[in-house]
């Protein structure tokens, strides 16, 4: 074992050396009940498990008291303790035989100022760390979501990785966004094999948990819930369909992406932060008037119908405006919605915000853009739409200039389009009425299917319009 060490650069006393080889012989004999590792031979454990677990503090100042999450048999963790003794170690293992196992290691190595905690870390374990470290699989943003409650600010969270991470430190610098920089990314491999490796160093800028929970408190309007009988958990239930939206002006918001671009862009319609318990507390940047719903968790459930799990955003929701059709059309495009499926009239929104439609009106029978489904599918376009109320499809006039779609009619990309129109696709199922299948036009697709889906059919034709509509070059 000296010798691969040293072939490694790790010219370790040879104390230090004697514990490695002593913790190798209990991992050697309990591996056979417990499974700890698949690596069995010799060189490779050494390799690949020991010398991989000291890499990390040849690369960088390791911080103390330093979490090594989801330990297993103890790596990296116990190899820094033997070759970096002034370091404060804690192992968190879940499994308890291998806590029993850990436990064993360090009653016969004799080691000091090492913590095992044996139990799952979650966001509500708070033990103050200056640093966590993990070869576990997880992704980083999901590990950064499990030590929220634990490290400090300016703490550093060390992750040991293979070479094909970036898209791992993409989402995760996108997911919690100032709450964390990349301090290092330090490539390297594991000496005498072909075994690239990447310690990523993320420092979290951003203040933990408790410190969050303090201040959100402080700043904000506290309403904790606990029953299904209460009014307010009752009225928020409500908001789940258009009826409720219709009678409070009120929605929810789902989708981390979302709340916070709503609640960075409209602060003032925004009135409250919901989230399971006391987990999630709103951003810093929150304004004081957003209240701070804390509901237990089965009941938080019951209104996260997407299970994002994440906080929801309570939106106060202005009157949408009455267009009668004596009021006209506007130049451009106005896209006429009748969907019922929530779904389709948040994609078709979207779409009409995409493409640059003057205005979106809301037929009779159109579900609520405010929906959730709705707001979901929009990417939170309906806050940017220019919406009106319009009247029933059976109630349009005739004379109104209206395009529709429909497979009986001319090929719409060959459609020279009048300056100002209206685009109105058929309902799901029932389609257009028989008046505004005359004056349609066609997308054309493969005959072995039947139709698109509404939304889609109103994107391609707001597409087609726009390249018509964009001057020449």
């Amino acid at each position: 074992m000296a010798g691969l060490l040293k072939s490694c650069g790790l010219n370790l006393p040879e104390a230090q050396v004697r514990q490695l080889w002593n913790y190798h012989q209990l991992l050697r004999q309990y591996n056979a009940e417990l499974n700890m590792t698949r690596i069995h031979n010799f060189t490779n454990m050494v390799l690949k498990l020991y010398v991989d677990s000291i890499l990390p503090g040849q690369l960088m100042k390791l911080p103390s008291p330093l979490l090594d999450l989801g330990t297993g048999p103890g790596m990296p963790g116990i190899p820094l303790k033997i070759v970096y003794p002034e370091l404060e170690i804690v192992l968190a293992e879940s499994r308890q035989k291998r806590v029993d196992f850990l436990r064993t290691v360090q009653e016969s190595l004799n080691l000091k100022e090492i913590e095992i905690i044996g139990e799952k870390i979650t966001s509500n374990f708070q033990n103050s760390m200056a640093g966590v470290i993990t070869r576990a699989i997880e992704s980083i943003a999901d590990t950064l979501e499990r030590i929220s409650g634990c490290l400090v600010k300016d703490g550093l969270a060390i992750f040991m990785k293979g070479p094909n991470c970036d898209p791992e430190i993409e989402a995760a610098l996108q997911r919690f966004g100032p709450e964390y920089r990349l301090l290092q990314d330090l490539p390297y491999t594991i000496p005498n094999t072909p075994h690239q490796r990447r310690l990523v160093v993320l420092q979290r800028t951003g203040e933990p948990l408790p410190s969050k929970k303090a201040q959100a408190m402080k700043r904000h309007t506290l309403r904790k819930i606990d029953s299904e009988q209460n009014e307010l958990f009752k009225d928020l239930k409500k908001l789940l369909g258009s009826r409720g939206i219709k009678k409070q002006q009120r929605a929810l918001v789902a989708g981390m992406k979302q709340t916070a671009e709503i609640l960075r862009q409209t602060p003032d319609w925004c009135e409250a932060w919901i989230t399971p318990g006391d987990e999630f507390p709103p951003p810093p940047h929150a304004p004081e008037h957003l209240a701070w719903f804390q509901l237990k968790p089965h009941l938080f459930q019951e209104i996260d119908v997407f299970g994002t799990d994440s906080p929801l955003l309570l939106v106060r929701i202005h009157a949408i405006p009455r267009w009668e059709p004596q009021d006209g059309l506007p130049r451009g495009c106005t896209v006429f919605i009748p969907f019922q499926d929530p779904e389709n009239v948040g994609a078709a929104i979207r779409s009409s915000v995409a493409f640059g439609a003057a205005l979106v009106i809301l037929l009779a029978e159109c579900a609520h853009p405010y929906h959730p489904k709705s707001l979901r599918a929009s990417g939170g376009a309906v806050l940017r739409a220019r919406l009106r109320e319009g009247p029933s499809l059976k109630d349009l006039p005739q004379d109104l200039p209206l395009l529709a779609l429909s497979p009986e009619g001319p090929n719409i990309s060959e459609f020279v389009f009048p300056a100002s129109f209206g685009l109105l696709v058929g309902m799901e199922g029932p389609g257009l009425p028989e008046l505004w299948k005359q004056r349609a036009l066609a997308i054309p697709i493969h005959p072995e299917v039947e139709s698109l889906n509404a939304a889609t059919a109103a994107a391609i034709a707001l597409y087609v319009w726009s390249k018509s509509a964009k001057p020449a070059p």
